[in-house]
């Protein structure tokens, strides 16, 4: 080094001229020695903060590199978020439906349970009566008219089942079916998207048909046309009121069903 080469000639030239003695030259190089030393440690040192800034700049690209993985993590979370909320909406809405058909079938189940009913009873008085002279046997023109209503319902003919049911209230307005011909007119409403002339038709149920085994359906279907119009608050009350009045009944479990379907959405 420049400064160790400077320093020797000089302790060469003091000693030619006899300036200093031996003692004063050791000590000089003694001294030079500490330098040296001093020196190395600082270049050391120097050393040291250069690689402690490779290591932070390291650490800073590591640190970069987590945080844009993080952030991709975050929008996949979302992501995986927005797919679940679609498909718990997918799911309640398909329960909603296959609650609605459940409780249709059922409706009809009970209806030809009570057509049995009746056919059986009649068979009885058929063999109970003396045999007619008058030729075959037809239905009845109030059975007809009934059957003809339910024909067009099932078809999905809603208006023409709406008038055949209301053709058979006005011309039999006592019979046992006009609370079933009122339902089905309620049910026609609810199934075109009348859903507040539906709830019309089933209050009529209970205010005019009060020991109608019909309750329990028009009273569901009510809340069911509540939720449709987007009245949650009415329909969930409508739905409890079926729980706590028809306990037991399918009617009742569906709208349990339909609760829960309401509070995981």
């Amino acid at each position: 080094m420049r400064w160790q080469a400077t320093t020797v000639a000089l302790v060469v030239a003091i000693s030619a001229a006899g300036c200093v003695g031996t003692k004063d030259i050791e000590a000089i190089q003694s001294q030079l020695r500490d330098i040296q030393r001093q020196l190395a440690f600082l270049q050391q040192e120097s050393s040291s903060k250069d690689e402690v800034a490779q290591l932070e700049a390291r650490i800073n690209e590591h640190t970069s590199a987590l945080l844009k993985s993080e952030a991709d993590v975050q929008v996949g979370l979302q992501r995986l978020s927005d797919q679940i909320d679609q498909l718990e909406a997918n799911l309640a809405d398909t329960t909603f439906r296959l609650n609605d058909l459940s409780q249709q079938i059922a409706a009809t189940n009970q209806e030809l349970r009570g057509v049995r009913s009746s056919l059986g009873s009649g068979a009885s008085a058929g063999l109970s009566s003396p045999p007619s002279t008058q030729g075959p046997v037809v239905p009845a023109e109030p059975q007809a008219l009934y059957d003809a209503g339910r024909a067009d319902y099932v078809r999905g003919n809603y208006e023409l089942a709406i008038l055949g049911f209301t053709q058979y209230l006005e011309a039999f307005p006592d019979s046992e079916l006009a609370d079933n011909a009122r339902y089905w007119i309620g049910e026609c409403q609810f199934s075109q998207g009348n859903y507040q002339q539906a709830i019309r038709e089933f209050d009529r149920i209970a205010r005019d048909y009060p020991r109608s085994d019909k309750q329990a359906s028009a009273l569901l279907k009510k809340g069911y046309a509540y939720l449709q119009m987007g009245r949650l608050s009415e329909g969930r009350i409508q739905l409890n009121n079926v729980i706590d009045q028809f306990r037991g009944s399918d009617e009742a479990e569906l709208a349990r069903q339909r609760l829960l379907a309401l509070d995981q959405s």
